[in-house]
């Protein structure tokens, strides 16, 4: 039995190299062999999912205090998380985070930095931001645009949400109420104006511009190109040669719903799996009743409790794990 394991991290509980390992445990009980590929979507994970971090550089937080961020240079190209600049979590989380106030400057700052360390290749995974300023504070801290000619900037998305929709969808998870929302649209829809002054770009109808607040139009102003989170990952670590001679796909991730077959990792693997016709596991922490029992998935809250679920993830991904290999 040859298993890949390509999962996402359960956020909060264990991350992606973590329930992979734990596939590999499982696989190697029954004496198979296992091929551990940890997967990300352009959220929280994707740094250490594509090497992990090499260097470390003090910016501006998302609230505007001084934070170390971990990142990579490796062959002329660069991997920046914005999460680990600019994050939700860095922020206190939404009861902490000053919705209005937070700004994309470090990530700004991180871009200059990689860029002036000899970067001619940049991968900014955008998923988990505490900010809704449309990427103005990252742009305004970059500098001087004319050193970041013949750059590749990509921006890593995990959702395809419109520049100027970005508040409205993502603002009440940072913590901003119903009339911040309000005046966070407005913001935005300035800020279309702004950018198509400045740079002579229109990010209003760009679908994923709106990905962490707008710091992906923003980046996209200047030239950046918005792409799938998911798919960029799947061809930096080679999913598709991975999958040959494979028997058996595990994937998983914390919280399966419906966009986790929008972009995210475990619609992804499915589908690239499909592709090669290799049967599929989807191990998941949690799910919406409606996919819980969906064919090849497994939540772990519903068979063993919640409590479990969160308490003993790694264990129960395990027991699953070797639950559906017993009965090959």
């Amino acid at each position: 039995m040859r298993v890949l394991a390509a999962p996402d991290k359960f956020r909060g509980t264990a991350s992606a190299a973590e329930v992979a390992a734990a596939v590999s445990r499982a696989v190697a009980a029954y004496g198979g062999t296992t091929t551990e590929l940890p997967m990300a979507d352009g959220g929280e994970g994707l740094l250490d999912v594509l090497g992990g971090p090499d260097r470390i550089s003090t910016v501006i937080g998302p609230l505007g205090e001084p934070v170390d961020v971990g990142w990579r240079l490796s062959e002329g190209t660069a991997v920046i998380e914005m999460a680990q600049v600019a994050g939700l979590a860095l922020a206190g989380g939404p009861d902490q985070n000053r919705p209005l106030d937070a700004t994309t400057a470090g990530v700004g700052e991180l871009l200059r930095h990689a860029v002036e360390s000899g970067a001619r290749r940049v991968i900014v995974g955008v998923g988990g931001s505490a900010t809704t300023d449309g990427g103005f504070g990252a742009l305004k801290a970059m500098g001087p645009l004319d050193r970041y000619r013949g750059v590749e900037l990509l921006v890593a998305c995990d959702v395809r949400t419109r520049f100027v929709d970005a508040a409205a969808v993502f603002g009440p998870q940072k913590g901003a109420t119903p009339a911040q929302v309000r005046m966070l649209t407005n913001r935005l829809e300035r800020l279309v104006q702004v950018y198509v002054e400045r740079h002579g770009t229109d990010v209003s109808k760009m679908v994923r511009a709106g990905a962490a607040g707008g710091l992906a139009g923003g980046l996209a102003a200047i030239g950046a190109e918005l792409v799938d989170g998911f798919a960029l990952v799947a061809e930096e670590v080679g999913l598709d040669d991975h999958l040959t001679g494979v028997d058996l796909v595990v994937t998983g991730e914390g919280w399966l719903d419906a966009t986790s077959y929008e972009g995210k990792v475990v619609g992804g693997v499915e589908a690239y799996a499909a592709a090669a016709s290799v049967p599929m596991l989807v191990v998941v922490g949690g799910a919406d009743p409606e996919l819980a029992n969906r064919r090849g998935v497994v939540s772990l809250s519903d068979r063993y409790g919640r409590d479990r679920a969160l308490g003993e993830a790694l264990t129960l991904v395990e027991e699953v794990v070797g639950d559906e290999l017993a009965r090959r």
